[in-house]
């Protein structure tokens, strides 16, 4: 269906559904659980800054910005374009 990686590696308009959230004990990884980075959810990248970063994310029809490094704690399967529109909303 898609391969899995690090969702600062998705490209702005790609979609994704979060598979889960690297050492998921850490303060980081709970806080990100805490405002929607869970397992199963859809997520588009929206756009990125001019040097890179941040990045804006939307997840459950909510705008978020995060760093690089924080992206890079998610572990994404990147979905086809094709069947994105439905189930990244």
């Amino acid at each position: 269906m898609g391969v899995v990686m690090e969702l600062s590696e998705l490209a702005p308009g790609q979609h994704g559904v979060i598979v889960g959230i690297g050492d998921d004990a850490s303060p980081e990884a709970r806080r990100l659980a805490d405002i929607g980075f869970v397992s199963g959810t859809p997520i588009t990248v929206e756009r990125r800054a001019p040097l890179g970063d941040p990045t804006v994310y939307v997840v459950r029809g909510t705008r978020i910005a995060l760093r690089r490094s924080a992206a890079a704690l998610i572990e994404v399967r990147a979905v086809p374009d094709d069947v994105s529109g439905a189930g990244a909303r």
